[in-house]
C-alpha cells in the first residue's frame, strides 16, 4: 500500500509562484509513474501533469504548459510541481497520483485520472487576483 501527502499549498497573488511536494511511502516509488491532477470548486478533477517512472518523459496540460513543471526524486521518493505565472484559474485543490509501473517502457505518462491506483489527500492552492 502506497501513502502519498502533499505540501506546499497556499494561498499566492496572481503572476507568484509556488511548489508543490509529494512524499511517497510504503511502496517502490522508482517503478511508479506519477501525476498531479487538480479539482476546483464546483468542477471535475482535471490533468495537470505527469512523469514517467523513471524521470525521462513528462507531459502537461494544455493550460499549464510553459508554467508549470514536474520533476522527481527517487532518493527522496518525492514528486515536485513547481507552478510559476499562476493565474486564478489555477485555484484548486491539487492531488498527486501514483501509478504501478513496473511493465512500462519508462516513457509513459499518464493523463487520465483512472489509470492511478493510488492518491493523496490533496493541498489547498488558491491564486488571488
Amino acid at each position: 500500500q502506497v501513502q502519498l501527502v502533499e505540501s506546499g499549498g497556499g494561498l499566492v497573488q496572481a503572476g507568484g509562484s509556488l511548489g508543490l511536494s509529494c512524499a511517497a511511502s510504503g511502496g517502490t516509488f522508482s517503478r511508479y509513474a506519477m501525476g498531479w491532477f487538480r479539482q476546483a470548486p464546483g468542477k471535475e478533477r482535471e490533468f495537470v501533469a505527469s512523469v514517467s517512472w523513471n524521470g525521462i518523459s513528462t507531459y502537461y496540460a494544455d493550460s499549464v504548459k510553459g508554467r508549470f513543471t514536474i520533476s522527481r526524486d527517487s532518493a527522496k521518493s518525492t514528486v515536485y510541481l513547481q507552478m510559476n505565472s499562476l493565474k486564478p484559474e489555477d485555484t484548486a485543490v491539487y492531488y498527486c497520483a501514483a501509478r504501478s509501473d513496473y511493465g512500462g517502457s519508462g516513457y509513459s505518462t499518464y493523463p487520465d485520472g483512472y489509470q492511478y491506483d493510488y492518491w493523496g489527500q490533496g493541498t489547498q492552492v488558491t491564486v488571488s487576483s
